[in-house]
């Protein structure tokens, strides 16, 4: 099956039809979906059960304005959720950037019980939620600044709600992700230590810290500390587009389209940023995720990469002891897609022990719920084997994470085909936000 001719919109289409034939090594209903990068939208009342009593009154707050816009608000910062992170379910062409409340919303993306079963009704059986309010690194709470103590709280509940509530509360469903309070390096080293002995294997942190008024990673050993903790727990560092958006001069007349554009490629400044800047000679086991970047970028940076240090070694560039940064990326990287169909092709170059697969619900490049069609579509036309398709889909993910898929879900229980049988009942179709606004309004009608 070819992608010519079609663009990515018949790329899409041809993909889901040759992954409905069943024209895969592996069949499509016994496929495992692990995905490395999914969000959840925050209930109001995440906090309840876990800030400390002293610092309930400051706590984050769900508030709405006098117009009825809803946001959060936490010393004096106010946070909203943009409509691009809560697509699922609504048409296409009620999609735009400006902040939505939770009464337009399908109820999964914050009703952790119900986001479950969107899982089971997309057939995948775990996911990592970066978070929404606190932003994809934390930064929208680990800023502040205001008090340090209450904002260690605040992270500190943030974590256990996650933790506790989110993974613990589904077994077996939810890769934990911790954020750190990362104007202190000494603070971040406490919250890992701390929830390393929950056993959360994974920290988001700023891509470019440079770019949200943070040390670089280079820099004046600031985040040293830090990467020391992650290796000695085994733990990976996640960076998520994003936090590198403030790179970026654009021009005047710059749509919001290019922006979206242009965010994955950042990610190769940021890996850029930590080859050369010697991270990996200080500390060779550190493991680093690109979150929701994308693959497509990699070959070329590689091959840019391997050139440099043997065209222009007069400048003595060691990025790792004894490994080309070829070596490097396949053994201390993970990349991940949602659809790349023409990265997939040269996942030889990549390196498919590095290559993971990703979900992003509810965000509007999610391919929720149709994500087993056009993930298989693009295997199968990329040729990928029965290995390849079950490293890129769940093995890569689990190793690099320390997850074990099975701890709580058998693998017979565990398949697209399994998961999707126990969720007939859950309605997939497009919704409106009007219509959604009068289900909240009737749910929420005084007696």
């Amino acid at each position: 099956m070819a992608f010519a001719g079609g663009g990515w919109r018949g790329g899409w289409r041809a993909a889901e039809e040759e992954g409905r034939r069943g024209g895969a090594p592996v069949h499509i209903d016994d496929m495992i979906l692990v995905s490395i990068d999914d969000h959840v939208i925050e209930p109001a009342d995440m906090f309840d059960n876990h800030i400390p009593e002293k610092y309930r009154d400051q706590a984050p707050r769900y508030v709405h304005d006098a117009t009825g816009r809803g946001y959060w608000e936490f010393q004096g910062q106010e946070t909203g959720m943009s409509g691009l992170g809560a697509v699922a379910s609504w048409p296409r062409e009620e999609w735009d950037m400006q902040p939505v409340d939770f009464a337009e919303m399908r109820p999964a993306v914050y009703d952790l019980d119900l986001r479950v079963r969107d899982m089971d009704a997309n057939g995948q059986l775990a996911g990592m939620c970066f978070p929404t309010f606190a932003g994809f690194n934390g930064m929208s709470l680990a800023r502040s600044t205001v008090d340090r103590d209450l904002t260690n709280a605040v992270v500190a509940a943030y974590n256990d709600w996650h933790i506790d509530e989110l993974a613990g509360g589904h077994p077996g469903r939810f890769i934990p992700l911790a954020i750190v309070p990362t104007y202190d390096p000494e603070a971040m080293v406490a919250e890992i230590n701390r929830v390393a002995r929950k056993g959360c294997t994974a920290v988001s942190l700023p891509e470019t810290p440079y770019g949200v008024g943070l040390p670089a990673f280079d820099e004046d050993g600031y985040w040293d500390p830090v990467f020391r903790a992650l290796c000695d727990h085994d733990m990976a560092m996640c960076l998520h587009i994003g936090g590198a958006f403030g790179l970026l001069q654009r021009a005047r007349t710059a749509k919001e389209d290019n922006l979206i554009i242009m965010s994955p490629q950042l990610s190769a400044v940021a890996t850029s940023d930590l080859m050369v800047g010697g991270t990996f000679v200080r500390f060779p086991d550190l493991k680093v995720a690109m979150s929701e970047g994308g693959v497509g970028w990699i070959p070329f940076f590689l091959d840019r990469m391997d050139r440099h240090v043997w065209n222009h070694r007069w400048t003595g560039l060691e990025i790792a002891k004894g490994k080309t940064p070829t070596e490097l990326w396949r053994s201390n990287f993970l990349g991940c897609f949602i659809t790349d169909p023409a990265a997939l092709r040269l996942r030889d170059r990549i390196g498919v022990e590095s290559i993971a697969w990703e979900c992003d619900y509810p965000h509007s490049d999610s391919t929720w719920p149709r994500s087993p069609e056009l993930l298989m579509g693009e295997l199968v036309a990329a040729g990928c084997s029965d290995e390849e398709i079950e490293a890129i889909t769940w093995k890569n993910a689990c190793r690099f994470f320390n997850y074990d898929p099975f701890a709580h879900v058998p693998r017979e229980k565990a398949t697209v085909g399994a998961l999707r049988a126990t969720a007939t009942d859950v309605d997939v179709s497009e919704v409106s936000k009007e219509e959604y606004r009068r289900r909240w309004a009737d749910a929420h009608k005084v007696a």
